[in-house]
Order: C-alpha cells, then structure tokens, then sequence
C-alpha cells in the first residue's frame, strides 16, 4: 500500500499545469466595415484570449507613438472610443491583457528605421508609447516592424542592430512599470535571416509573435498554402533553407536562439485566393495568373476572412481537398483557388506548438473568424478550436526515463 501511495506521490509532483497563452490581434478598422462584416470592440469574446492586441497605432516624423485612426480610437471630437472599450474588456476577464500595436505593414518600415537609428528619437518613442499605454490602460505595446533592413527602410542593415537596442531600452522602461513588450516577426527564414538577431531581439522582449501567415500568395506564380504546417505537395522538391511552412519558421527562430518558452505560432484565420491558368490543373503548385475572387466584406484581392469562405464554400459548388502531407486544406471551382486554415488545421497547428512546447498561439486576426456563426460551426469557430487543444494535457518523458502529465 505505502508503495501504491509513494507512486501516486510522485506522479502528482510530476504533473505541471501551465496556461498557454492564446494572443488575439484585432483589426479595429473592422468596425468600418457594413453588414455581416462589420466587428466592433463589442463583438470581442474577452473569455477566449490571454492577451488582446488593438492593432494598429503609428508614428509620427518625431517618433512618437500616435493612433492612425483617431475618430475611432479616442475619444476626442466625439470619437468612438475604442481604447477605452476595448481595455474595458479587462472588467468581463481580470486575467486578460491587452496590448496596443504599433506598426504594421501599412506603416512601412522607414519611419521605424529613422526612429531607431535616432537616441533621442527612441526617447521620444518609448516614452509616448508609456504615456498611450498608461493613459488608455493598455497593458503593453507590440512592436510590429515590417521589416528592419527592408522595404523602404533607409538605414538598410543598420537597422537590425538598431531594432534590438530599441527594444532593449524599451525593456528597462517598461520593467520598471510593469508592462509587457511584444513584437511580430516574420516567419519566413530568408525575410528573418535579413532583419533580425533573434537571440538578442527574444531577451528583451515577453513574446515573440511569428506571423506564420502570407508565406504563399497570389503573388506566386503557382498556387501554394497560405500557411503549410508541413512540407507539402507542392514542396517536395524544394531546399530546406527555401522551405516556407510553419514547422520550418519554428525550427529557424529555436535554432537561432530564441526560447520556445517566448515564441508563439500564428494562426491565420484568412485565406489567399487565386486565379487558375487553367481551371483543370487545379491542385497545389498548379499555374496561376494572380489574385482570385476577394471577401464580400473585407474587400482585399486575393484574400478572404474564414467567416466568408466557410460561407461560400457551404453555399456553392465548391470542390474541397486536403494535402494531408502539408497538414492544411485547400478548395476549388472552376478557374479558383483557395488555401486556408478550418477547425482541424487550426487543431492540428495548436498540437504543434505544444509538442514543441511553445508559448502558445496567435490568431490574425479575430475579426476574420466565423463571429456570428454564419457557418454554423459555432460562434469563434477557429478561437474555439484552439481552445480544444491549446490546454490539452500531453505526455513527455522526464530525466529519468518516467512519464509526466502536462
């Protein structure tokens, strides 16, 4: 009996239960949209995410941290007030973060690259994103540079040791507050290789959000996965420093040095869309002419949110495939072609990231979900997905060879 109970002992004092953390980016100019589309601060399920980040903020020619969209941010000249609602949010959660995002792809990445070469321009950077943090109760700020060293970045190479010295000042400040630092970064091996030390950008920051999305496009001249977890059909051939699938971007940015205990995997909650040379050659690598059919609603070419392709899919004749090697489905009617993520990529993803005992996951971005339950498969069908398995208790070996529950 005393050998049955000091077993159970120790196999209690095996067990490690830890929250992972699920990041949810929210496109506030959503809440411009009309109809079916439209997704405003109310429509957040603040239940559903650890940390919220409100994207997106700018910066101003002095470097100064200011809101892009004033008439919905603030509420100055009876503006909507989205900070306020949005970090009221924390009321409904008190174990919810929220974060304000500045960046962005539209922001470009000069203004970034002159405030980072600049110490006084840092200065003025860091202390308007304290003072927009504490003012509208933020929690933190994620930094989201796309990208150091390219685009129309002026100071080129300069700026990847400037970006870690941002951040590095950043985090002194911050500590001394008790506010979170965060950062997006690409996913793609050659786009990081070029704009980030990762092992010294991960020991600044509190997470390292990898936008595993927009890895394949309808800017390719063959159709590809938006976001492959695996190598897939379409990469069989392919060199593994060429590789642009979410185990090959986590593999680059461990092995670079940054903890897993720090990254988290993005989720896409889009699809890309794309249109076929010839409707008969429809599979993955297939030729394609450019951007397919857009979202009703979100009206961006090529892409489509979840909440309108499990709609159109549902309601037209639409012929459903699923790369079982990269791990993600695909559909196609006649001259289209969509790539996207639905509930059991989203699951299989999420068990990745466990595996590899990640932080967590994000999820670009939440206005894109089924919200409304169009589709029937519940309301937040991706968000709950992951809550499917993102606290899922896993088996892993211990030291001594003995088996643990996580």
């Amino acid at each position: 009996m005393k050998g049955v109970l000091l077993v159970a002992l120790l196999c209690a004092l095996s067990v490690v239960h830890t929250k992972k953390t699920v990041v949810c980016f929210y496109g506030s100019w959503a809440a411009h949209r009309t109809g079916q589309g439209r997704f405003t601060v109310n429509n957040l399920d603040p239940h559903l995410c650890t940390h919220l980040v409100y994207a997106f903020s700018g910066i101003n020619a002095q470097g100064m941290v200011v809101s892009i969209d004033p008439k919905l941010d603030l509420a100055e000249d009876n503006g909507a007030d989205n900070y306020r609602q949005f970090n009221e949010l924390k009321k409904k959660n008190t174990e919810l973060k929220t974060l304000l995002a500045v960046g962005g792809f539209n922001e470009g990445s000069a203004k970034f690259s002159r405030m980072a070469a600049s110490p006084a321009l840092r200065k003025n950077f860091i202390e308007s994103a304290i003072v927009t943090i504490n003012k509208h109760g933020f929690n933190g700020l994620d930094v989201s540079w796309l990208y150091p060293n390219q685009r129309d970045s002026p100071n080129h190479q300069a700026d990847v040791d400037n970006f870690s010295a941002l951040l590095k000042e950043m985090r002194v400040y911050f500590d001394q507050r008790g506010l979170l630092l965060t950062i997006a970064v690409s996913a793609a091996p050659k786009v990081a290789t070029k704009s980030y030390n990762v092992a010294a950008l991960a020991q600044y920051v509190h997470l390292v959000n990898l936008m595993a999305h927009d890895l394949h496009g309808p800017w390719d001249p063959f159709t590809n996965h938006n976001a492959a977890l695996h190598k897939g059909e379409g990469e069989q051939n392919v060199a593994k420093e060429d590789l642009l699938t979410d185990e090959a971007a986590v593999e680059y940015w461990l092995s670079k040095g940054c903890p897993p205990e720090k990254l988290v995997l993005g989720l896409p909650f889009f699809g890309h869309t794309y249109k076929l040379r010839y409707a008969r050659i429809n599979g993955v690598n297939a030729p394609a002419t450019g951007p397919g059919i857009m979202g009703l609603h979100t009206q961006i070419p090529g892409a489509i949110a979840y909440f309108e392709l499990c709609n159109l899919i549902g309601t037209e004749n639409w012929l459903i495939k699923r790369d079982e090697l990269a791990g993600v489905p695909y559909a196609t009617k006649g001259e289209n072609w969509m790539s996207y993520d639905d509930y059991q990529s989203i699951k299989a993803k999420v068990a990745f990231a466990n595996k590899h005992n990640l932080a967590g996951v994000m999820a670009w971005s939440v206005e894109y979900d089924d919200f409304n339950n169009v589709c029937g498969g519940g309301k937040f069908t991706l968000l709950n997905a992951i809550h499917q398995v993102i606290n899922e208790e896993s088996i892993i070996n211990n030291n001594n060879g003995t088996k643990a529950v996580l």
